[in-house]
């Protein structure tokens, strides 16, 4: 098989490809292998956007729990402390 076909045709290089590119830079290799596959596998183009959005919906959800600081409410806290303390007096 021609390399070119091995490019083509490889699913899991491409899906490879796409999580290491929202990390990092690629390649200029692993770029222009990636653009060959995506112009004719678009089963792998719908991963591409599908990973892109679960991408971003994650990024925004940690930054914005970065600003508003989850916290405990003092009720749970007391709660948790209090079966803390009586499992320690039951060993």
């Amino acid at each position: 098989m021609s390399y070119l076909k091995k490019v083509i045709y490889n699913c899991k290089q491409a899906t490879f490809l796409i999580e290491k590119k929202q990390l990092k830079r690629l390649s200029f290799r692993e770029e222009i292998e990636l653009r060959i596959h995506l112009a004719g596998c678009g089963m792998c183009v719908l991963y591409n956007k599908q990973s892109r959005v679960i991408n971003n919906m994650v990024q925004q959800l940690f930054h914005s729990s970065l600003k508003n600081e989850l916290k405990l409410d003092d009720a749970f806290k007391a709660d948790l402390q209090a079966r803390i303390e009586e499992a320690l007096d039951n060993n």
